[in-house]
């Protein structure tokens, strides 16, 4: 079962044309310090979004609404010391959040396929936690289509480098974990919200009061970190779901990818070209980039993760994939804009009245759209 209530395509509906307009912010500490001061001001940030949000025919049931934070690793290590296993130094190991199947047996299947696959990348299976939640608040189709969640604890295998070396792994795990599962062949669906060694994210079918509510992990003062990204979705002429709540691995953002079919359709093409050595002969089980039953959104972020992964640092993926009018612009530099001139030569803007933010736990940054349409 997937974690929503998406209709088939009908009548005037078609799911390809889904966009939203949403409501989103960030906290962080200049120096970098971590606190849980920190999580507790985006959450207030979140709260105040409310009008930025959106709720259906039940008032309690949300558009979707979610945080981003560092992973908090004395509240983890104190959580997993309780279950009876212990967690390597920071940055030796990664966290996932995993929405799996409410019924047992799906839940156990996809477990064990995920289990495999971590053995088989080489790295180490720590443990798995429940993640306490509390749906009492929530609505009667938020709490139909509420997946079970549950946290992945993996350890960073000796020969592999700590930082973004580790993620790669990570990645790999997750795209072959979700191409085995999320198969007609087999019984459970697996959607993670995050699996990094950086980063963990809490989000849902909920709306922006309810994320500290549902998510008791949120109000320990244990949960510390030095960035915090919120995100209230308003979904517009789409549907809700508890994966298309934001935010997605690295990105939040608060309009529309006008130009989403031609970006999709590009970055399929350029999976028949595309060449790195950083996932070796493993680079096709990256395939397909771009989800095809993503948002927009989560389309835009498949693709900046893709980047990343494979050696752009964030700011210039972002830059590449959402330029300036650089064109005629008379005060920008001629070096900036031969960067942007270059660029376009490799990929066409992602266009759309659009402010995003973005992190990768280690810094954190905000763009707006060429046209500068959605300021925040």
């Amino acid at each position: 079962m997937k974690y929503s209530e998406l209709p088939a395509e009908q009548g005037l509906y078609n799911p390809a044309y889904e966009h939203d307009a949403c409501g989103m912010g960030f906290v962080a500490h200049l120096k970098g310090v971590k606190s849980a001061r920190i999580v507790q001001q985006a959450l207030n940030i979140l709260t105040n979004m409310e009008h930025r949000g959106a709720v259906g025919s039940e008032v309690n049931t949300g558009d979707g609404a979610g945080i981003l934070i560092q992973i908090p690793d004395r509240f983890l290590r104190r959580e997993c010391g309780k279950l009876g296993f212990e967690l390597p130094a920071p940055g030796d190991y990664a966290v996932g959040m995993a929405f799996l199947p409410q019924d047992t047996a799906q839940r156990q299947d996809a477990e064990a396929t995920i289990n495999r696959i971590v053995a088989e990348e080489g790295q180490t299976l720590l443990g798995w936690r429940d993640v306490p939640v509390n749906p009492a608040p929530i609505g009667p189709s938020a709490r139909k289509s509420m997946p079970f969640m549950r946290m992945i604890f993996i350890g960073k295998a000796a020969d592999v480098e700590a930082g973004i070396a580790f993620e790669r792994r990570l990645y790999l795990i997750r795209k072959r974990a979700g191409s085995a599962i999320n198969t007609k062949q087999h019984s459970g669906y697996v959607y993670f919200p995050s699996v990094s060694s950086r980063t963990l994210v809490y989000k849902g079918m909920l709306t922006t009061e309810q994320v500290g509510q549902f998510y008791p992990d949120l109000s320990d003062p244990e949960v510390e970190s030095a960035i915090a990204m919120v995100h209230s979705r308003f979904s517009t002429n789409t549907f809700p779901s508890w994966e298309r709540a934001h935010p997605n691995r690295y990105l939040i953002h608060n309009g529309e990818i006008n130009t989403i079919r031609g970006n999709h359709n590009w970055m399929d093409a350029r999976e028949a070209i595309i060449g790195t050595d950083v996932f070796g002969d493993q680079l096709q089980e990256t395939y397909p980039i771009v989800r095809p039953d993503g948002s927009d959104s989560a389309r835009l972020d498949n693709a900046l993760e893709f980047l990343y992964l494979t050696g752009y640092s964030l700011p210039h993926a972002m830059m590449m994939m959402v330029p300036e009018p650089w064109a005629n612009h008379e005060n920008m530099s001629a070096e900036k804009r031969a960067f942007y001139q270059f660029h376009s030569c490799l990929m066409e803007p992602w266009d759309g009245p659009a402010a995003m933010c973005f992190t990768d736990g280690s810094q954190v940054g905000a763009i707006l759209d060429r046209n500068g349409l959605r300021p925040s």
